[in-house]
């Protein structure tokens, strides 16, 4: 679906992302609160977004979100994302739409970020 960005706070602790989805067949509100964020003795930075209003089937949304220190420099971005719809059939069947989802941003990533 196509993703429209209502509002954005930033990626600290209180603030607030506001997304609507359209699907074409109808428009769904999706709202993240960023419940932690900083940076690990490692170096890796990171954010936590946890879904407060979420579009069906979801009801439970937790997406780390983490920049960890690479070879040579650079930096590994990596999505940990734990999601459930309350019926764990359904959690499982998601998770190759879940899988893509994330994974069409790698090539993105790398442009943006060379």
């Amino acid at each position: 679906p196509k993703l429209i960005l209502r509002r954005f706070d930033g990626c600290r602790t209180g603030d607030v992302v506001e997304i609507e989805l359209d699907t074409l067949v109808k428009k769904l509100s999706w709202t993240s609160l960023i419940t932690d964020d900083g940076v690990l003795k490692d170096g890796t930075h990171f954010f936590v977004d946890e879904g407060q209003v979420l579009p069906p089937p979801l009801r439970y949304w937790q997406h780390r979100h983490l920049i960890e220190p690479g070879p040579g420099g650079g930096s590994i971005i990596v999505d940990n994302l734990e999601y459930r719809t309350g019926f764990r059939a359904l959690d499982v069947l998601l998770y190759p739409a879940m899988w893509a989802q994330f994974a069409w941003r790698k090539p993105i990533y790398r442009r943006w970020f060379e």
